[in-house]
């Protein structure tokens, strides 16, 4: 749901507009430097306009892991002053176990590179300008900032610092002809060398961006037109059919099918048992194990199949077993006659 593209006009304190501004946040694929794809979140943001009749700009792409954690993020800034015009490049870029800084600073036909490590165990909680984006999208659908919002966040000069988020509350704001409602969130670098910079986002309930004013600036950015705004899905449970009693025996057609269906399958065991009579005698050695309650049934099954051997007719078998199974009566009386009861 926090993946759309938004555009909000930037105006000046007189209602003047001077330029867009363009966010979008997008699924995609990212290759590292050993070549493994992972899937990731592009975040691009572009504005261009005027400030002071001076053209202004700047760009930003980041790929985002989905922990929001950095993976790579370049951004580029400028000023078209006409005495000294000033361009600023920084990228980000995760390197095993450490993130690369490079920032290009140029000022006039001046310019300076300065390349910065950072451990990656030493940035736990770092907050990109990428990550940031999205982050505000999810507490505008949310509709909340968690307590204690604090992140490790670049300040203006490239140097580590903390920026904090709180919420101020709810307001109303024309849009058009129509009336919104939006929720304020409020972000601020606290840079250990200048004063901390604060902007303040004024978000719909879909995460969609109505308005942002940086702090102590003479203009803002705002929507123009009322965005159709995003809900998720509501996933309905499936229909519920109550069971309802078939009285089958009642129905002619389905009982005469029963009676059909109840004689093919007689005439089909019996048909079995006629070209299969070792079934039958299966059947009774299962009988007569269970029957004589047999201690042990390998021992019981020869003994018990070992009457029908046709080599052995006319003797008795059960006499030439060396230990007989405990599940028959002894087959030889006292007075040393063969019994066959039992």
């Amino acid at each position: 749901m926090l993946f759309f593209s938004e555009t909000l006009t930037m105006v000046s304190d007189t209602g003047e507009p001077l330029g867009e501004l363009t966010i979008d946040v997008q699924k995609g694929k990212y290759r590292d430097e050993l070549g493994v794809i992972s899937d990731c979140l592009i975040v691009h943001a572009f504005n261009r306009g005027y400030l002071d009749n001076t053209l202004c700009g700047n760009s930003l792409l980041g790929y985002l892991s989905g922990k929001m954690e950095i993976m790579e993020q370049h951004s580029h800034e400028f000023i078209k002053f006409l005495v000294l015009p000033m361009e600023r490049k920084t990228s980000l870029v995760r390197q095993e176990d450490q993130l690369a800084m490079t920032r290009i600073v140029k000022e006039g036909e001046e310019m300076k590179t300065e390349v910065t490590f950072f451990p990656w165990n030493s940035i736990a909680g770092f907050i990109s300008e990428a990550a940031n984006l999205v982050l505000l999208r999810a507490m505008g659908r949310r509709q909340m900032v968690p307590s204690n919002a604090c992140f490790l966040a670049l300040d203006t000069e490239g140097k580590l610092c903390y920026s904090t988020y709180q919420a101020l509350g709810f307001q109303t704001i024309q849009v058009g002809r129509q009336q919104a409602e939006v929720f304020i969130v409020e972000q601020t670098v606290h840079s250990e060398e200048g004063i901390p910079m604060s902007c303040q986002f004024y978000l719909f309930s879909d995460g969609h961006l109505a308005k942002r004013v940086q702090v102590g600036s003479p203009g803002c950015c705002i929507i123009t037109k009322m965005p159709i705004l995003r809900e998720e899905d509501e996933v309905e449970p499936p229909p519920v059919f109550e069971k309802k009693p078939l009285a089958w025996e009642e129905d002619m057609e389905l009982y005469s099918r029963f009676l059909d269906r109840k004689e093919e399958l007689r005439l089909c065991h019996t048909s079995y048992m006629r070209h299969h009579p070792e079934a039958a005698l299966i059947s009774d050695f299962l009988f007569f194990l269970w029957w004589r309650q047999a201690a042990d049934g390998v021992t019981f099954a020869p003994e018990n199949f070992g009457a029908f051997s046709v080599a052995d007719a006319g003797q008795f078998f059960f006499l030439r077993s060396t230990q007989p199974s405990n599940s028959f009566r002894s087959l030889v009386r006292e007075g040393g006659a063969p019994s066959c009861a039992g």
